[in-house]
C-alpha cells in the first residue's frame, strides 16, 4: 500500500483556494501534510516538495506524484523545465502565470524573505507534451548566508541533470553589471554543468524581468556577451579546453514586463511565451536537440541515484548512470512481466489442459502469451537504452521459456503417444486387409511420421527453437519395436502353421511306413520328408519374402523349419519304438497264427513249426532292424545282419561250439553301440585326461613312495579290481546316458544291493569247487543261448518269451 506524499514541515500552501484544508501525517520525525488536491484530485495540478531544505530526498511523495499525473505512460514524450534565479525574483509568480501550478508565492506585504526551500515538483496544466516544473531554492539569500553555498551548487546540478530547458530569472538592470547577481548564478551554472560528463545540451532560457525602455535587441547581445565572458572564464578540464559553449547549452532570451506595474502585459507577454513550450521537444521547439533522455518510468529511480551522486560530492558520469537506470528499471519491468504470465489465466488454463491431453493449436496459443507479455516488456521498456533493453529481454525470454519448456515437452509427449497407437491401428487394419507386412509396414511408418511431423509443426513456440529430434527418434523406436513384436508373432504363427502341416504330411504316412517295416521303409520315409519338406520351404520361403528378411535370417528360419521336419519324424520314430515289443508280438503272433493270405491257420499236425516260427521271428526281428535306429541319411548298415547272427543263426556243433556262440551273441547285444562303434572304443589305447592330470599332479614323491611301499599297491589294486566290478555290475556309464541326475539316482538305489550281491557271489565261489563251478557256468551259458535261440521244451509260447525276453535286452541299442 502506497504512504501518502510527503511534504515537509517548512511546506505551507500558496492558495487558500488551492489547499482549504490540509491534513497531517506524521512519519518519523517529519510532519507531512497533505493537500486537498491530493486527496481527492479536485484540481488538475498536483505539487510536492521533491527535496527538502536539509537535502532529503522525497522518494513515497515522488512515487505517489507519478501516478497521480501518470507520469510512466508518457515514454520519452515528456518535458522537465525548471527555474534558477535570486531569491525573492518572482519564479515560483511565473511558473504559476506559464504553467498554471500552485507554487507558494511570496507575500508583499510581509516584505521579501525565502518562499521556496528546498525543491518543489508540480505538474503543468493544459501542455503538450506533459511537462513536469521544478521550482528551485532562490540563490543569495540571506537565510543560508553568503558562506552556505553548497546547496545551491547541489541544486543547480540536480536540475541540469534531470532538465531539459533551465529558466534563468533574473533582473533587468542587472544586465551590463559586472558584480550583479546574474553573473554568481551563471557561474555556478556553468560550473557544475562541466560536472556531467556527457551534457544533455539544455536549453537556457533567459527570462529578463522588469523590462525597461531598453529594446530587447540591445539588451540581448550585452547578455550573450556576458555570458561567453563567464563561459570562457571559468575553469575547465582538458577534455572541454576547446569546448564552445553551443556544445553544452542551447541559449535564448526573452524579457517580460513588470508584474506589480504591468500585471496585464506581463499576462499577455507570459501567455505568449506559454506558447513556446507546446511541443517544446519536437524538432525545432525549446528543447529539440536534447540528449540522453531518461524514460518516464525511470524518471523516480533517476532522479534518486542523481541526487544520492550530488549528495556524495561525485561527478555524475550521465552515459553510465543512464545505462544504470535501464538496468534497474528493464530488470523491475521484465519482473513485473514474468509475474504477470505466471498468475495469466489463458496460461494458467492452457498448462492445466495440456498435463492431461494433446491441446490443438498448443503453438500458436501459448506463442499469443508469450506475444503478450514480450510485447508488455518491449512497449514500456522501449525508451530505455537498447543494449540494456535487449539484455533484459533476453533474459525475460529464457525465463519464460524455462517455465514453458516442461509443458512444450508433455505436448511432443502427448504428440508421440498419439502417433503410436495411430501406428499401431493403421498397422493392423493393412494386415487384416492382406497387405504385404513389409509394405505395410514402410507406408504406416511414413505416414506416422508425417502426423508427428505436423504435430510437432503444430506445437512449436515461434520465440524457441527447440528440436523435436529425440522425441521423434523415441517414436522410431517405439514404432521399430513394435514392428518387431508384430513381425515375430507373424513369423511364429507363419512357422507354427507351416510346423502343422508338416507334422500332418508327416506323421500318419511314417507311421505307416514303420509299420510295414520293410526294407524300402526308410528310403520311401526319406524320400517323402524331402519331397514334403521341399514343398514346405518353397511355399514358406515364398511367405517370408513378404517380411523383407535379410539372406541369413531366412535361411535361418528354413534350416530352422527342416530340422523342425527331420525331429517329427526322429520323434515319431522313437514313439514307434518305444511300441516295439508289443508290435514284434502282434507280428510274430499274426504271422504265426495265419497263413500267407491272412487266414486263420488250422493246425493239422503236417505244418512245419519250426519255419513258421522262423519266419514269424524273422519278420518281428525285420521289424526291430527297422525301428532300431533313425536312418534319414543313405547310408549302409549292418543291423539287421547283427541280430540275424545273434538271435537267428541255428546252433550247431557240440556243446562246447555252441557255447562260444552263444557267448559270442550275447557280447555283440550286450555292447552299448553297434559293432563299428565298439571297435573304435576298443582300439583306443590312451588313459583318460584325468588320468594324466593326476599322473602329473601326484608327482616324482608320490610315486616313490608308492615303489618304496608294496603294501600300498596291493591296497590299491584291491580297490582296482572292487571298482572295476561296481562299475561293470552298475552299468554306470550306461546309467549317465540319460543325464547326471537320473544316474545318480538310478545308482543310489542300486549301489547297495550291488555291494551286498558281489560279497555274496565272493562267498559262494570260496565255498564250491572250482570244477563245479566250471561246470555251473557252462550250463549257465548253454541255458543263456537256448533261451536267445527260442530253443524251449516249452512250446511256442515260451520261444515268444524268450524272444521277447532277447529284444527287451536289446532295447537299449543305440540309433544309427
Amino acid at each position: 500500500m502506497d504512504r501518502p506524499p510527503l511534504f515537509f514541515p517548512a511546506y505551507s500552501p500558496p492558495h487558500a483556494a488551492a489547499f482549504p484544508s490540509p491534513s497531517k501525517v506524521s512519519v518519523g520525525d517529519h510532519l507531512f501534510p497533505i493537500s486537498s488536491s491530493q486527496q481527492g484530485m479536485a484540481n488538475e495540478c498536483c505539487s510536492i516538495q521533491l527535496i527538502d531544505g536539509d537535502g532529503v530526498f522525497n522518494v513515497t511523495g515522488l512515487e505517489h506524484f507519478m501516478k497521480s499525473v501518470k507520469l510512466a505512460e508518457h515514454g520519452l514524450s515528456y518535458a522537465v523545465v525548471s527555474v534558477m534565479g535570486p531569491q525573492s525574483s518572482g519564479k515560483s509568480t511565473l511558473l504559476n502565470h506559464l504553467f498554471d501550478t500552485n507554487f507558494r508565492e511570496m507575500d508583499a506585504f510581509r516584505g521579501r524573505s525565502q518562499t521556496t526551500k528546498g525543491i518543489w515538483l508540480a505538474n503543468c496544466v493544459g501542455i503538450e507534451p506533459c511537462t513536469i516544473a521544478m521550482d528551485l531554492e532562490g540563490t543569495d539569500g540571506r537565510e543560508r548566508g553568503e558562506d552556505d553555498t553548497a546547496f545551491e551548487k547541489q541544486s543547480a546540478l540536480f536540475a541540469l541533470a534531470v532538465s531539459d530547458i533551465v529558466l534563468i530569472n533574473m533582473w533587468c538592470h542587472d544586465i551590463g553589471r559586472e558584480q550583479a547577481a546574474n553573473k554568481p548564478l551563471l557561474k555556478t551554472v556553468f560550473q557544475v554543468m562541466l560536472r556531467l560528463f556527457s551534457p544533455r545540451k539544455t536549453t537556457l532560457l533567459f527570462v529578463i524581468r522588469d523590462k525597461t525602455r531598453t529594446p530587447l535587441e540591445n539588451l540581448e547581445p550585452i547578455l550573450r556577451e556576458d555570458i561567453r565572458k563567464i563561459w570562457d572564464n571559468i575553469p575547465k578540464p582538458l577534455a572541454h579546453q576547446e569546448t564552445p559553449l553551443s556544445e553544452f547549452f542551447n541559449v535564448q532570451v526573452v524579457a517580460l514586463s513588470s508584474y506589480e506595474e504591468k500585471e496585464e502585459q506581463f499576462k499577455e507577454q507570459v501567455a505568449s511565451l506559454r506558447q513556446k513550450f507546446y511541443h517544446s521537444i519536437a524538432p525545432g521547439g525549446l528543447a529539440g536537440d536534447r540528449r540522453g533522455v531518461i524514460p518516464a518510468s525511470g524518471f523516480s529511480f533517476s532522479a534518486q541515484q542523481i541526487w544520492k551522486v550530488i549528495k556524495e560530492n561525485k561527478d555524475l558520469d550521465l552515459p553510465a548512470h543512464k545505462v544504470m537506470v535501464a538496468t534497474v528499471r528493464c530488470e523491475e519491468i521484465a519482473n513485473e512481466k514474468l509475474s504477470y504470465f505466471c498468475n495469466d489465466e489463458e496460461w494458467l488454463h492452457l498448462e492445466e489442459a495440456t498435463q492431461n491431453d494433446l491441446v490443438p493449436g498448443f503453438g500458436k496459443k501459448l506463442s499469443s502469451i508469450l506475444d503478450k507479455c514480450l510485447y508488455g516488456y518491449d512497449s514500456e521498456a522501449v525508451y530505455f537504452d537498447e543494449s540494456v533493453r535487449t539484455s533484459k529481454r533476453q533474459q525475460l525470454k529464457a525465463k519464460l521459456l524455462q517455465l514453458v519448456h516442461p509443458i512444450y515437452q508433455a505436448t511432443l509427449g502427448h504428440v508421440r503417444t498419439k502417433s503410436l497407437d495411430d501406428f499401431k491401428e493403421a498397422l493392423d487394419k493393412a494386415l487384416e486387409s492382406g497387405e504385404r507386412f513389409a509394405s505395410a509396414a514402410d507406408a504406416c511408418t511414413r505416414s506416422i511420421m508425417l502426423k508427428f511431423d505436423k504435430g510437432c509443426e503444430d506445437a512449436t513456440i515461434e520465440h524457441a527453437r527447440w528440436d523435436p529430434s529425440k522425441v521423434r527418434d523415441k517414436l522410431l523406436r517405439d514404432v521399430d519395436a513394435h514392428l518387431a513384436l508384430v513381425r515375430a508373432a507373424k513369423l511364429s504363427q507363419i512357422t507354427a502353421l507351416y510346423e502343422e502341416k508338416l507334422s500332418k504330411a508327416l506323421l500318419e504316412p511314417v507311421e505307416a511306413l514303420l509299420d510295414v517295416a520293410s526294407d524300402e521303409s526308410w528310403p520311401t520315409i526319406r524320400k517323402l520328408l524331402q519331397k514334403e519338406t521341399s514343398s514346405a520351404l518353397s511355399s514358406f520361403s515364398s511367405e517370408l519374402s513378404t517380411f523383407d528378411l535379410d539372406n541369413a535370417t531366412v535361411s535361418k528360419m528354413c534350416i530352422k523349419l527342416e530340422d523342425y521336419a527331420k525331429s517329427v519324424v526322429e520323434s515319431k520314430a522313437r514313439e514307434e519304438a518305444g511300441r516295439v515289443l508289443i508290435r514284434m508280438k502282434d507280428r510274430f503272433s499274426t504271422l504265426f497264427s495265419h497263413d500267407a493270405d491272412s487266414m486263420p491257420r488250422i493246425w493239422t499236425g503236417k505244418e512245419d513249426i519250426k519255419a513258421i516260427t522262423k519266419t514269424a521271428r524273422f519278420a518281428s526281428l525285420k521289424l526291430l532292424s527297422v525301428m532300431t535306429a533313425i536312418r534319414l541319411d543313405d547310408e549302409k548298415d549292418k543291423i539287421q545282419d547283427t541280430l540275424s547272427a545273434a538271435l537267428l543263426d541255428a546252433s550247431s556243433g557240440g556243446a562246447t561250439e555252441s557255447t562260444n556262440r552263444s557267448i559270442q551273441r550275447i557280447d555283440r547285444l550286450a555292447s552299448s553301440s553297434w559293432e563299428e562303434e565298439a571297435n573304435k572304443r576298443n582300439n583306443s589305447r590312451l588313459p583318460p585326461p584325468w588320468a594324466i592330470a593326476a599322473m602329473l599332479i601326484l608327482g616324482f614323491n608320490e610315486f616313490m613312495t608308492l615303489l618304496r611301499n608294496p603294501l600300498y599297491l596291493g591296497v590299491i589294486f584291491v580297490f582296482f579290481l572292487v571298482g572295476k566290478a561296481l562299475w561293470v555290475q552298475l552299468d554306470i556309464s550306461g546309467e549317465f546316458k540319460n543325464g547326471a541326475l537320473p544316474g545318480i539316482l538310478s545308482l543310489s538305489t542300486k549301489f547297495l544291493p550291488t555291494v551286498m550281491n558281489i560279497l555274496r557271489k565272493l562267498a559262494e565261489q570260496g565255498e564250491a569247487p572250482a570244477a563245479a563251478a566250471n561246470q555251473n557256468q557252462q550250463e549257465s551259458n548253454k541255458s543263456v543261448v537256448k533261451v536267445i535261440n527260442g530253443e524251449s521244451s516249452s512250446g511256442s509260447s515260451s520261444t515268444l518269451s524268450s524272444s521277447d525276453g532277447g529284444i527287451e535286452y536289446s532295447s537299449s541299442l543305440k540309433q544309427q
